[in-house]
């Protein structure tokens, strides 16, 4: 058996923990959405129950990521941190019920699995992490156009009244 595959509901009765890293390159959904492959993502998993008595895993991340920053098209460097709260249900129908009860933002309730392999979680969890459209805050070697002699001074509304007239 794989060693990231676990069964998410007696990971979770039994309070376990695992953590580890991985390599972007090694998760392929990730991989297409970034620019340089070398980074990595280190992340900790606990399970546990939450106040109600559900199934809950928290699901801390970090690392670092390269995308295209979408003014200048450079790669830009995104930091990943995340933790999530995941509360498991037995089966969609539960799921809803569950979601219904929490009503929290915070919390996302999942269908659990015996074979839950937690990579997928981890590289599911990036990439909502992503910035819908990244940017640097000030991009670099950003060209900055001469401003013409004159311009600017006069209102764009004012060259329109004089053009009307």
């Amino acid at each position: 058996m794989n060693a990231f595959v676990i069964d998410a509901f007696e990971f979770c009765r039994l309070k376990e923990m695992r953590e580890g890293k991985v390599a972007v390159v090694d998760l392929p959904r990730l991989a297409q959405e970034v620019v340089g492959k070398s980074g990595e993502i280190r992340w900790s998993l606990q399970g546990g129950s939450n106040i109600h008595g559900h199934p809950q895993m928290e699901l801390v991340m970090a690392g670092m990521v390269e995308l295209v920053c979408q003014r200048c098209l450079v790669p830009v460097v995104f930091s990943i941190e995340s933790v999530s709260v995941l509360v498991l249900a037995r089966d969609e129908e539960g799921a809803d019920e569950i979601e219904a009860l929490l009503e929290s933002e915070s919390v996302e309730v999942i269908v659990g699995s015996n074979a839950l392999n937690i990579l997928d979680l981890v590289e599911d969890d990036a990439l909502l992490s992503l910035p819908l459209s990244p940017r640097h805050e000030a991009c670099p070697n950003q060209l900055s156009l001469p401003v013409a002699e004159g311009a600017g001074s006069e209102s764009p509304f004012a060259v329109l009244k004089n053009l009307k007239q």
